[in-house]
């Protein structure tokens, strides 16, 4: 699919502009020439990256980006302004943007934003689902299954499997899985990985994955793919 791209400018010209030239880039482009169509179309979340101008009639682009946030509207924003100055600047950014571009700005440079807008988008989505074999677990929603069948873990359990899944294949040390499942806690000794591991295993026998998690005896436990 093509990346979704959604530019805000009150300005015909600069929507003609950057619509002609974003699809030449192989992206597909939606407009809105102000501020409240800027957010019915952003609260849709059906963009992959949205170009907010910040002078819109209507509510201004700082309010748009604001309200995405509120309403948890993640896809990446880079507002695009006339104003120069750092705490404008710094307004934006703190108020949830992804970039700042300054008007008049190099289109090149504009396509190198959205396009590294659109990376780190897409790293961020693989790194919120982790597969090892028939193994899923969305890190974002906290849902796991097993080939399409869903899981329902504790948190603990949730925490130790996501441990044991982000290095599939490698041994994971206990006191490796102590330290990234519960921290700093006091009084947890290395015995309670051994009895979360039985309580993750039961939960994955009932799904047929009781040899996902397998112990590597005096060294710790790992997840193999081809259970």
């Amino acid at each position: 699919m093509l990346p979704r791209v959604l530019v805000v400018d009150d300005e015909p010209g600069v929507r003609t502009a950057l619509r002609r030239g974003l699809s030449a880039e192989g992206m597909e482009v939606s407009v809105a020439a102000d501020g409240p169509e800027a957010l019915r179309l952003a609260m849709t979340g059906a963009f992959d990256v949205v170009l907010l101008d910040v002078m819109l009639p209507g509510m201004s682009g700082y309010r748009v980006l604001e309200r995405m946030r509120e309403q948890d509207v993640t896809t990446p924003v880079l507002l695009i302004s006339a104003k120069s100055g750092e705490v404008d600047q710094a307004d934006g950014l703190d108020l949830g943007a992804d970039g700042y571009l300054v008007k008049p700005f190099s289109f090149l440079v504009l396509v190198a934003q959205v396009r590294a807008l659109l990376r780190r988008r897409d790293n961020a989505s693989q790194q919120a689902c982790l597969r090892v074999g028939a193994l899923e677990i969305d890190r974002s929603n906290r849902e796991v299954h097993w080939d399409g069948q869903p899981v329902t873990l504790s948190p603990r359990e949730f925490g130790l499997l996501v441990a044991l899944a982000s290095h599939p294949e490698s041994v994971v040390p206990k006191d490796d899985l102590l330290r990234m499942v519960w921290g700093e806690e006091q009084f947890v000794t290395r015995n309670v990985v051994e009895v979360y591991v039985g309580y993750l295993r039961r939960k994955l026998t009932a799904v047929g994955a009781g040899e996902l998690v397998q112990t590597v005896r005096g060294q710790g436990y790992r997840v193999c793919a081809e259970a």
